[in-house]
Formats: C-alpha cells, sequence, structure tokens
C-alpha cells in the first residue's frame, strides 16, 4: 500500500521525495488499515461472550456513540453518532459492545443506509431480543468538501426491527428517549 500512496502524491503533481511527504506513503498506509479494520474482525470476537441472562424487559439506549467511517463512493469520512435501543427477552449485551459493533461496521467503506442496517440486524441476531432500533446522524464530508458542498447537512437513517417496526408506541419512546 506504500507504493500506491507514493504513486498518488505524483498523479496528484506532488514529488513524494519532497522532505514534508517521505514518510506520508507509509503514514497514509496504516492509516487506512486503522480506518478499515472492520474488514480484519468477527462480530464473534467483538462481542466475546459478553451476553448476559436477565429477566426484566425494559428498553435499554445508548445515546451519541460517536462514529467515523468511509463512503465507498469516494473514499471520504462520514462521522456523527448511533442512538441504538433494544427491548431484551431474556438476554443483553454488555454496554460497551454495543459501541464496539457500531465500530466494526463502520471501519469498513460504507454507506450509511447499510451501516444502520448492520448495526440493527446484528444485535437482533445476537440477543434475540423483543425489538431493535437503531438511528444514526452523520455529516458527510464528500457533500460537505465537494459536489454540492452543503456545510450544514446531516443524514439521518433509521432501522427499526421486531417491535419497534410493528409497534407504534414503542417505537415512538425510543425516538422521544433519542430526542427525535
Amino acid at each position: 500500500m506504500d507504493n500506491l500512496y507514493k504513486d498518488l502524491l505524483s498523479k496528484i503533481g506532488e514529488d513524494p521525495e519532497r522532505e514534508g511527504l517521505l514518510d506520508t506513503p507509509q503514514r497514509a498506509a496504516k492509516a487506512m488499515e486503522f480506518l478499515t479494520r472492520g474488514y480484519r474482525q468477527k462480530l464473534e470476537d467483538v462481542i466475546n461472550d459478553a451476553v448476559f441472562t436477565v429477566e426484566d424487559n425494559h428498553m435499554i439506549i445508548v445515546k451519541d456513540i460517536e462514529l467515523y467511517s468511509l463512503c465507498e463512493h469516494h473514499m471520504l469520512p462520514f462521522f456523527g453518532k448511533c442512538h441504538i435501543g433494544y427491548i431484551p427477552e431474556g438476554k443483553v449485551l454488555g454496554v460497551s459492545k454495543l459501541a464496539r459493533i457500531v465500530d466494526l461496521f463502520a471501519r469498513r467503506l460504507q454507506i450509511q443506509e447499510r451501516l444502520t442496517n448492520q448495526v440493527a440486524k446484528s444485535l437482533m441476531d445476537t440477543v434475540a431480543p423483543e425489538g431493535v432500533g437503531v438511528v444514526i446522524e452523520a455529516q458527510h464530508l464528500c457533500m460537505m468538501m465537494r459536489g454540492v458542498e452543503k456545510q450544514n447537512s446531516c443524514m439521518v437513517t433509521s432501522a427499526m426491527l421486531g417491535s419497534f417496526r410493528s409497534e407504534q408506541s414503542t417505537r415512538n419512546e425510543f425516538l422521544k428517549l433519542i430526542g427525535k
């Protein structure tokens, strides 16, 4: 990957041998490996047996989970926050695992719509809750820095599964609690 970045620098008109750019190909390659580490992770390893038995079935919500991803169309960052809610049916997930699931899928080339669905479906598959709701709010640099150049735009996506989809009162409670 280092050589690809060196070639890229040349193609945009830079001198990859210039002092300030000598180590840039290695740094850029290392950064890209970090930003796409989700390809080298598995959901089972991220969860790591952090599924616990519970008797309660009250809604659980984690709000404002930071996320950073790269859009698959321009490979430019999009960033924002993810809100996750679910109603357990006997099993819950360790709270930090929700953030780790978001990172697992965000650290791949993505579109926000798919990311939202992947987070919701993985939670549904992992703990089989009564329902799951996921809302992501993000700003996309591909829309802010280039193209239409709209600085204040924010994309909001949601995935509602199970009772969050079938029962309006459940969906409304979730949306109210996350401030939407």
